[in-house]
């Protein structure tokens, strides 16, 4: 009960704790990685900040012809938002991200000769680049240890105990800090996959590698979010392994 205890505090977890967690959620997804298609960096740039409130699944069904029609920066920065539109409209926010992406490419082409800097400021003073969307960028497509936070990395952390805070920025540290650079995009990666499939708004807990350390767990939070909801209750079975797959195309 000192490990419950702790969490009421708002503690995360102590750093070897952090690390042990994360490699049984590595066996759980073995593999993971980015699940969004892309070959540059500048096409990882693109389907990023497309895939802002949209599935991987459907921005992978439209970067294909956006790539084709705008291989590169100077390309896209040659375009005009009512261009873009009609490739990107399924993505939502087709608007406001097709103006974001030929500003984006403008100021590549402006700033750094249409090359993607690997640089967080650099990437994050670029239009429409959030800090997530560089660290992605980052960590993927440059290799500059990075540690991206989506809303799934910041569900799974706050809920094991991981990580104690609501902000995406202090998440990042906290886990950064945990880890070596090296398994900082790899973790990231793996909590985005296990939101995905097993710690969803509603979730499978029964399914949950970690759950003998999770504090959502342990505390009945999952119970009450259960109730809350009118879900029946889970039968008790076996965690079975999962089988991660990586999209990346490269």
């Amino acid at each position: 009960m000192a490990r419950i205890a702790d969490r009421e505090r708002k503690r995360p977890y102590p750093a070897a704790d952090t690390r042990r967690i994360l490699t049984a959620l590595k066996r759980q997804h073995p593999n993971a990685d980015t699940e969004l298609d892309y070959s540059t960096p500048f096409e990882l740039l693109v389907a990023t900040i497309l895939s802002a409130q949209c599935t991987d699944e459907r921005v992978n069904r439209v970067t294909p012809e956006v790539f084709r029609r705008y291989p590169d920066a100077r390309a896209m920065a040659r375009a005009r938002p009512v261009d873009l539109e009609p490739l990107i409209m399924s993505t939502g926010f087709f608007r406001a991200k097709s103006r974001a992406l030929t500003s984006m490419a403008a100021a590549l082409v402006e700033r750094h000769a249409g090359e993607v800097p690997p640089n967080i400021d650099a990437l994050t003073g670029l239009p429409g680049v959030g800090r997530k969307t560089a660290n992605v960028v980052l960590g993927h497509a440059l290799g500059v240890p990075s540690l991206p936070v989506d809303r799934h990395v910041l569900r799974v952390a706050n809920r094991i105990g991981i990580a104690r805070a609501e902000d995406p920025g202090v998440v990042e540290q906290q886990l950064s800090t945990a880890l070596r650079p090296k398994e900082w995009i790899v973790a990231s990666d793996t909590l985005i996959l296990h939101g995905r499939r097993i710690c969803r708004p509603k979730p499978l807990c029964e399914r949950c590698a970690v759950r003998t350390d999770c504090h959502f767990y342990l505390t009945g939070s999952v119970e009450r979010a259960r109730e809350e909801s009118g879900a029946p209750r889970p039968l008790t079975r076996a965690v079975p392994k999962l089988t991660g797959r990586a999209r990346t195309r490269r």
